[in-house]
C-alpha cells in the first residue's frame, strides 16, 4: 500500500564548534535495514531497557546520548519534538527521520532546564537505496475518479490530525512484537512506478496473513483512530507516547474502540483486504515525532 510521506523538519548545516556524528553508508535494498559494520550508532539499551536500533538514513532513527540530568531534557529536531528516554544517570533522544530527507547534516537541540541554553548535535544523513518496482498496469487501477480523490483528501486531511497527536507519557518501551506472525511481502522504503508515474515509498512494512489472523498491540498504547479510508480499508491508530505511533491497514475486523488502552499482546483487530489492496495482509507503520520510520528498527529480536 502507498501512503503519502510526511517529512519531518530538521536543521540546517552543522557550524564550527558543534559535535558531529558520522553514519556509515548503506548498503542496498534489504540491506538497508540492518546495521552495517563500523556504522555509529548509539547504545542499544538503558537502565530502562533495550533502545531501537540507530539508523542514520531517511526512514532511519537517531538514538542520540545526551548525559545525566536530574530531570529529562527537551530534544527537538527542527520543529518537531522528540522523544526523551532513560533515567537521571543517563538520558537519549530517539528521533525518527523522515522517508524524505536530504542527506546531509539534521541537528537535535537538546535543553536540560527551561532556563538553560540549546546546545546542538549534529548527525550526518546518509542516502539509502531502497528498492524500486516498476509496473505496467491498466490506467482504471492508478487513475482515481473525481469522487474518489474528493473522498481521499478529505480523508488526508483527518488522518493529518490524528499524526500530529502526541501525549506526554513516554512509552512502557520502546522494542515491539511483531503484530502478527507471518512473511514480510513488502519492504519498508520500497517505491512503486505505476505506468512510468512515481507513488510514495512504501511507509510500512506489509506481513502476509491469512484473512482473520489476530493483530496484537506490539506495545501498551490508546487507540487514537479508527476507520475504513479510501487507501488503508479498515484501520487502527494507538498512541504509544511521546510521538511514538503505529498504524495498521485493510483490517477484516476491529477488536478495540476509539480512546480504549491497549496492553501488549492484546488483539486490535484481524487480517484482511480492504481499501486498495489485492490481497490480505497486515501494513504496519511506525511513526516517530511525525515521521514514518522502518518498522523493522524497534523489532524486539
Amino acid at each position: 500500500m502507498d501512503h503519502p510521506a510526511h517529512p519531518a523538519r530538521h536543521g540546517g548545516p552543522a557550524s564550527a564548534g558543534r559535535r558531529r556524528f558520522v553514519a556509515a553508508a548503506p548498503l542496498a535494498c534489504w540491506a538497508t535495514l540492518w546495521p552495517q559494520a563500523g556504522q555509529a550508532a548509539g547504545p542499544t539499551s538503558t537502565a530502562q531497557g533495550a533502545l531501537p536500533t540507530h539508523r542514520a538514513v531517511p526512514g532511519g532513527v537517531l538514538v542520540v546520548p545526551i548525559g545525566a540530568s536530574p530531570v529529562a531534557p527537551r530534544a527537538a529536531l527542527g520543529q518537531q519534538p522528540v522523544l526523551v528516554w532513560g533515567q537521571p544517570s543517563g538520558w537519549t533522544a530517539v528521533a525518527g527521520l523522515a522517508l524524505s530527507t536530504a542527506p546531509g547534516p539534521v541537528t537535535v537541540r537538546v535543553t536540560e532546564t527551561p532556563s538553560s541554553s540549546a546546545r546542538s548535535l549534529v548527525f550526518e544523513v546518509q542516502a539509502a537505496i531502497y528498492p524500486e518496482q516498476r509496473l505496467k498496469v491498466a490506467p482504471r487501477h492508478v487513475e482515481l475518479s473525481k469522487d474518489d480523490l474528493a473522498r481521499h483528501e478529505r480523508e488526508r486531511q483527518h488522518l493529518a490530525s490524528v499524526m500530529a497527536m502526541r501525549s506526554e507519557t513516554p512509552p512502557s518501551g520502546l522494542r515491539m512484537r511483531v503484530p502478527v506472525p507471518g512473511p514480510r511481502s513488502s519492504s519498508f522504503g520500497l517505491r512503486r512506478v505505476f505506468n512510468g508515474q512515481a507513488r510514495s515509498p512504501h511507509n510500512g512494512m506489509d506481513i502476509a496473513a491469512p484473512t482473520g489472523t489476530p493483530i496484537t498491540s506490539p506495545l501498551p498504547g490508546r487507540v487514537i483512530d479508527t476507520g475504513d479510508y479510501f487507501f488503508s480499508g479498515l484501520s487502527v491508530w494507538l498512541d504509544h507516547g511521546s510521538g511514538l505511533l503505529s498504524f495498521y491497514c485493510h483490517l477484516d475486523t476491529l477488536g478495540c474502540n476509539l480512546g480504549q488502552t491497549l496492553a501488549i499482546g492484546e488483539v486490535l483487530g484481524t487480517v484482511g483486504a480492504t481499501g486498495r489492496v489485492t490481497g490480505p495482509h497486515l501494513h504496519w507503520s511506525v511513526m516517530l515525532n511525525r515521521a514514518y520510520v522502518d518498522p523493522a528498527l524497534f523489532i524486539d529480536a
